[in-house]
């Protein structure tokens, strides 16, 4: 019989996993942007993204406008795909991290 242990630091390993895939798609998407949308791009403050002095208020501009899927009206094709992607990865981790949350609280009462 698999361990209840095991298994939630395999889920854990999964979820790490795929929230590196995320980080890696959104750092292509910025340079992507960089390319194709200055404008767009320093709205964001893509520059400043991954650092320490990032403002996490235009970084959550990103998030609401990938979430609410107004990319869909941009002119770059490769651009478009790249926000589908990295949405769907979004959806992807936060579902996983959910269920990263709710197998701990299981473990808990379980043991």
């Amino acid at each position: 019989m698999i361990s209840t242990v095991a298994l939630f630091w395999a889920l854990c390993v999964v979820c790490i996993v795929n929230m590196a895939r995320y980080f890696s798609s959104l750092r292509a998407l910025l340079v992507v942007l960089r390319n194709c949308d200055p404008l767009l791009y320093q709205y964001v403050d893509g520059g400043g993204f991954f650092t320490s002095h990032g403002q996490p208020n235009k970084q959550v501009r990103l998030v609401w406008y990938i979430y609410a899927q107004r990319y869909r009206d941009h002119h770059d094709d490769e651009f478009i795909r790249r926000c589908e992607r990295v949405r769907r990865q979004f959806i992807l981790t936060s579902a996983l991290c959910g269920l990263v949350v709710v197998s701990l609280i299981a473990l808990m009462i379980w043991h």
